[in-house]
């Protein structure tokens, strides 16, 4: 096809405008797994959930032994109040400390520690989504280059009809079998498409441009949908099987319900402000230098305890927190609902358009085979003089915007299938695997 051709052209101007090697004709697959490894976005997405794992040991630290070390010096003036120019004692001298502190009931930080696990599993079920996003990312450009090649195939065809039918406008006016708005018409049909093939070409560019910011190279070639394929229906067969489906493992569901969770335990870190602490405490450190007579002794003062701060009055804070946190596990279980409600909603949406694509797919094939037999009889018609050149660009513009509606079709549909299985929670690269299947390599 002159569209592949072009593609293929384009792919290779690219290439030498920004100095990359040409790449040969590739599949999904291969697009999929480049992009796998070059999609920035989804390396940002894998890097914040690297980072977001170090919630835990962050939230765990703050239930283990503590120690710390303290070093200084310290010059002391000591005076009677009956003769205060008589020192005392006086001097400098170094300190030192050695503290332990080892938590033994803080409320807050064990529901803060609770608290991150759940964080660390709502990361996990955000890298899905990022990696679920980059399937649909992948597909969704790739199967648009393929769509507005196909369409710029077709409008190839018909210029081509045009043009002829324009050659024969003038062939038949300077015969005089013909007035010269036939050539007007065609002439003006013509323009027309050609300006519709340049709009198609600068949309292809910018399409291929998109699959390059996503796989980190200008594509090559694409793999082409066979016009004779049939498009698989969703398994199983049942709109409420999806639904259910949806509700209960879509990824937004999971990480809603999560994210109620989060605001469960974020309730209990609040009241935890109302709550005793109990730890123990172990200290060791220099005694020395109290007073002149002690002067060059290295004593040592060690003590071990248990301190118990009970928490009596914070102006307030404490319980505002508090109602603030109960109001946000509140909207949490709203928000809850509404991912419950968005996902059995895409999923009709997605059947529904899965359904109804493969129903459209086979009227427009219908269509096409229709048209084409109208497109040969207003010829025929036109040749004998029953038919007006009019009829005959009408017939064809049908024709190619039969094909241009057919090849959308085909590719909506595909994508309908995919963002069904995204809405189930079950997108995977396996499903990539069998639309490559139906796919073929153009000929070199």
């Amino acid at each position: 096809m002159r569209a592949r051709s072009l593609a293929a052209t384009l792919g290779l101007a690219l290439s030498a405008i920004w100095g990359l090697p040409a790449n040969a004709a590739q599949d999904l697959m291969q697009t999929w797994r480049a992009a796998l490894a070059n999609d920035p976005v989804y390396a940002a997405a894998r890097a914040q959930y690297r980072a977001s794992v170090e919630q835990v040991p962050q939230a765990r630290a703050s239930l283990l032994p503590a120690v710390n070390a303290e070093v200084g010096g310290v010059y002391e003036d000591t005076r009677t109040t009956r003769n205060l120019s008589r020192r005392t004692q006086d001097g400098a001298r170094g300190t030192w400390d050695l503290v332990l502190t080892q938590p033994l009931y803080d409320w807050s930080s064990w529901q803060r520690y609770e608290q991150a696990k759940l964080g660390v599993a709502d990361a996990e079920l955000q890298l899905q989504q990022a990696y679920q996003d980059l399937l649909l990312r992948v597909s969704d450009t790739y199967f648009s280059i393929l769509g507005v090649e196909d369409a710029l195939t077709a409008t190839e065809g018909e210029k081509a009809s045009i043009a002829a039918q324009l050659e024969s406008a003038k062939q038949n006016f300077e015969l005089g079998n013909a007035t010269i708005t036939d050539t007007y018409e065609a002439q003006a049909r013509y323009d027309l498409i050609v300006a519709q093939e340049l709009q198609q070409q600068q949309t292809l560019t910018v399409l291929r441009g998109q699959l390059t910011q996503i796989i980190g190279e200008p594509p090559g070639a694409l793999a082409e949908l066979p016009a004779s394929v049939a498009l698989p229906a969703p398994q199983p067969a049942r709109l409420e099987d999806w639904s259910t489906q949806a509700e209960a493992a879509s990824l937004e569901v999971a990480r809603a319900q999560l994210q109620t969770q989060i605001a469960q335990r974020g309730i209990q870190v609040a009241r935890g402000g109302h709550y005793p602490t109990l730890s123990l405490r172990a200290s060791s450190g220099n005694a020395e230098g109290n007073n002149r007579e002690q002067a060059g002794s290295r004593a040592v003062d060690s003590s071990v305890g248990i301190i118990l701060s009970i928490p009596i009055y914070s102006g307030g804070g404490v319980s505002s927190l508090v109602t603030e946190k109960v109001q946000l596990e509140q909207k949490a279980r709203n928000d809850y609902q509404a991912a419950r409600r968005q996902a059995a909603q895409s999923a009709r949406q997605y059947y529904t358009g899965v359904m109804t694509g493969l129903a459209r797919v086979r009227a427009l094939q219908a269509g096409e085979k229709s048209s084409r037999a109208s497109v040969e009889a207003n010829k025929t018609g036109y040749e004998i003089g029953v038919r007006i050149n009019l009829d005959v660009l009408d017939a064809q513009q049908q024709l190619y915007a039969t094909q241009r509606d057919l090849a959308q079709a085909r590719y909506t549909t595909l994508l309908d299938g995919l963002r069904l299985r995204a809405a189930g929670g079950i997108l995977s690269e396996a499903d990539l695997e069998t639309i490559n299947r139906l796919l073929r390599l153009p000929p070199r």
